[in-house]
């Protein structure tokens, strides 16, 4: 066998969409917990992550999600790289991931940190009714978006292969 034909019957490069959803679903969380952090936390100062004790603590509590939300950023990119080097990138479900990633954080920041568990609040001092109506209905239409990428991705890899996952 000559080294032209073991290059036409190699295996190529294997696409993962499940991976690749949820690596960027990591990178979009991240993102949304960064802009969260520096919007909302450190320009607008409207709340800390953790508002139910000193002001210091509050501070503290920034820190700590910040370095989270970094430290996912760095995850995110790193593994993200490695499925460009591989050529195992599914891009229509890498887009979906990321909108998926930032919808769910901004739909559990404003579901379970802002009411269920009471960390913060948006604002203080003023109705925030509009405010989680906003931030919520942000979260959700996200959620939507990334989950109609994800099914018309899927849609189009299944009639791609003629096979179902």
């Amino acid at each position: 066998m000559t080294a032209s034909v073991r290059q036409d019957t190699a295996p190529g490069p294997r696409v993962e969409p499940r991976r690749s959803m949820a690596v960027c679903a990591l990178i979009g969380a991240a993102v949304t917990a960064a802009v969260d952090e520096i919007v909302f936390h450190q320009i607008l100062g409207w709340h800390h992550f953790y508002d139910r004790a000193t002001t210091s603590t509050g501070l503290l509590s920034d820190g700590l999600l910040h370095t989270a939300e970094l430290l996912a950023l760095c995850a995110g990119f790193f593994l993200y790289a490695d499925l460009r080097r591989r050529g195992s990138l599914a891009v229509p479900h890498a887009w979906a991931g990321l909108l998926l990633g930032m919808g769910a954080f901004q739909l559990f920041d404003g579901v379970v940190d802002h009411k269920l568990l009471r960390l913060h609040q948006i604002r203080y001092g003023v109705d925030v009714t509009p405010y989680d109506v906003a931030w919520n209905l942000a979260g959700l239409l996200l959620l939507l978006a990334g989950t109609g990428l994800a099914v018309r991705a899927a849609r189009r890899r299944h009639g791609d292969s003629g096979r179902t996952e």
